[in-house]
C-alpha cells in the first residue's frame, strides 16, 4: 500500500492522507497530513513490547500518535485473540487510530472487527481486482460496506485503477480510495473523475451520523507556535483548518485556513504573530459528538453567523478529537436528501 498514492476523498478530491513505511534508519515522513502505516496483527500479537519501535519511529519523527493510523493487516486466530485485544486497547489509548486491512480476503473474525470499532475497513486488493466484473466479488464487497456501515466505519477502496470500478464503489456510498486513478498529476493535484447519475447511492432517508463523513483532521499541540500553523497549510492547500488540542486529544481551538492566513499575511502579521502561540489567533472549536445527524450539524454551524462554513470537530465518548466534517459535505448530504 505504501506506492498506491494518497488516500482520496472522492466527494471533494481532497487528499486526506498519505500511505507511509518506517524507513530503515527508523523514521517516518514528514508533513501535516495524516499518516497510514501497515502494522501486521502476527506484531500485535506478540504484546505491548513488539510495538515500541514502531512508538519510538514516531517520536523520532516528530509525529503523534493521533495524526496516525495503523491498518491492521494479517490472519488473527482464536489463540491471539485476548493479547491482540489488550494491544488495540493500548494503541487506542496512546491515540492511534486503528483500521482493519485486506477486509473480505484476510481472515480476521468480524466480531474481533466490530469489537475494535476500526475507524476505517479497507478492502482487500484481490476483491477489487475483481471488481465490478465478478459477481461474487460484487457480493463480498458490499457485505464489507455494509458491515463497516454497521459499526461506524469508514471503508477505503484501495487499488483503484478503471472508471468501472471507481463507479461500483461510488454506488454503495464508498467515499475514500486510492489507486492509479487517482494518482496525482504532473502538476501534483488529484482529479476525481465526476460521478454519473447511477453512481449516486440510493436509499438514504434521514441522513448520516457526523462519523460516517468524518475527515482526519491535522491537529497541532495546544502550545504551537503560529509559525508552525503556517508551515502546516502551506505542506498542502488542501487543508481547511488545524485543530489545536492537549495532550489528551480533546480540542482547544480551531484555526481557519483563511482567517488565520490572512491574519499572518497582514502588515507586520508575521513579526506580530509568528513566534507567538497560535491559539492567540483561534477561535474556539465547533464540536459535534460523532453521533449527531447531519441536520443538527447544520443547525451548529449556523449558529456563529461568521463561521457558517468553519470546519466542525468530531468528538468521541471522551472529548476527544476524532477528526473534522465539512459544512459543505453536510450541505451535499441533505440537499440529496431533499432531492
Amino acid at each position: 500500500m505504501p506506492s498506491a498514492g494518497p488516500i482520496v476523498d472522492l466527494d471533494t478530491g481532497t487528499v486526506v492522507a498519505r500511505p507511509a513505511t518506517v524507513d530503515p534508519l527508523g523514521y517516518v515522513p514528514d508533513g501535516p497530513l495524516p499518516l497510514v502505516l501497515e502494522l501486521p496483527i502476527r506484531v500485535v500479537a506478540q504484546g505491548a513490547g513488539a510495538l515500541t519501535p514502531l512508538h519510538e519511529a514516531l517520536r523520532r519523527s516528530g509525529r503523534h500518535p493521533r495524526e496516525t493510523m495503523l491498518l491492521l493487516t494479517g490472519p488473527c486466530g482464536p489463540a491471539e485473540r485476548p493479547v491482540i485485544q489488550v494491544s488495540l486497547d493500548g494503541l487506542r489509548s496512546h491515540g492511534y487510530l486503528l483500521g482493519f486491512g485486506g477486509v473480505g480476503a484476510e481472515s480476521v473474525p468480524l466480531d474481533l472487527m466490530a469489537d475494535v470499532s476500526p475507524y476505517l475497513l479497507a478492502l482487500s486488493t484481490e476483491v477489487m481486482a475483481r471488481l465490478p466484473r465478478d459477481h461474487r466479488a460484487m457480493a463480498v464487497a458490499r457485505a464489507v460496506v455494509e458491515l463497516a456501515r454497521g459499526i461506524g466505519a469508514h471503508v477505503l477502496a484501495p487499488a483503484i485503477e478503471e472508471q468501472a470500478q471507481l463507479s461500483a464503489v461510488r454506488g454503495w456510498g464508498v467515499r475514500l480510495a486510492h489507486g492509479p486513478l487517482l494518482a496525482p498529476g504532473p502538476d501534483g493535484l488529484v482529479r476525481v473523475p465526476l460521478p454519473s447519475a447511477e453512481d449516486t447511492p440510493a436509499g438514504v432517508e434521514l441522513g448520516p451520523r457526523v462519523q460516517e463523513l468524518l475527515l482526519p483532521a491535522v491537529t497541532l499541540p495546544a502550545e504551537a507556535k503560529a509559525e508552525e500553523v503556517v508551515e502546516a497549510f502551506g505542506h498542502e492547500p488542501s487543508i481547511t483548518s488545524v485543530i489545536l488540542v492537549d495532550e489528551y486529544q480533546r480540542p482547544q481551538g480551531s484555526l481557519d485556513r483563511g482567517r488565520f492566513l490572512l491574519s499572518i499575511a497582514a502588515r507586520y502579521g508575521h513579526a506580530l504573530h509568528g513566534s507567538k502561540p497560535a491559539r492567540r489567533l483561534a477561535d474556539p472549536p465547533r464540536t459535534v459528538p460523532k453521533s449527531t445527524p447531519a441536520v443538527a450539524a447544520m443547525r451548529a454551524a449556523g449558529h456563529d453567523s461568521g463561521r457558517v462554513y468553519d470546519d466542525l470537530v468530531v468528538t468521541d465518548e471522551l472529548n476527544r478529537c476524532m477528526g473534522i466534517v465539512r459544512v459543505s459535505d453536510l450541505i451535499r448530504q441533505l440537499t440529496a436528501i431533499k432531492s
